[in-house]
């Protein structure tokens, strides 16, 4: 078995063994939704909300150990947990808590991506939205291989209610204006 499935599946054992609502996000969902990448880790969304998130961080930290030194602080300070699954391979947790993530979550489903790899990711317009959002070059390049991949099927009008107020969070108005050439691009 691929060494990041591996890790994907002991890291998605372990949440759900606690009940804790959280979905995969970055490379593998990219997978799922546009074609396979390159990726060195396995990026989840654990929905913690704000203010209780060493509830969460404790005893993930008791399971998995921390990439960097006081990763429980660095945590709790930037909302990023980095672990290392049992095989080495690196986990990068996000702590979620605004509206967006927790419909994110809430919209994640199941996808088999061989016989015994069964994992959680994210919705494609989630992915586009929070791929848009992060706005790097690699970024874009999955946005248009998830269009390449999903176009007809994506909820054009979820991405046009949820992206605007993330971009305006980060003050890049146009990426939303991005995303439509580039749908259009694409579409001719």
């Amino acid at each position: 078995m691929n060494v990041l499935f591996e890790a994907a599946l002991e890291i998605q054992q372990f949440l759900r063994d606690q009940e804790w609502r959280f979905c995969i996000i970055g490379g593998l969902a990219v997978a799922r939704w546009g074609r396979p990448q390159a990726t060195q880790d396995v990026d989840l969304s654990l929905l913690t909300g704000f203010g209780n998130e060493s509830r969460y961080v404790d005893p993930i930290l008791a399971r998995f150990p921390g990439r960097i030194a006081e990763a429980g602080r660095f945590a709790l300070e930037n909302r990023v947990l980095l672990l290392s699954a049992s095989n080495g391979s690196p986990l990068d947790i996000c702590l979620a808590g605004i509206p967006f993530e927790e419909r994110m979550i809430g919209r994640a489903s199941p996808f088999a991506f061989a016989p015994d790899v069964s994992l959680v990711t994210c919705s494609a317009e989630d992915l586009v939205i929070m791929k848009v959002f992060a706005g790097r070059q690699r970024d874009w390049t999955a946005v248009r291989e998830i269009l390449v991949s999903q176009a007809e099927e994506l909820d054009w009008d979820y991405i046009r209610e949820n992206l605007p107020p993330l971009c305006e969070l980060k003050e890049t108005p146009d990426s939303l204006a991005r995303l439509e050439e580039l749908r259009t691009q694409l579409a001719e």
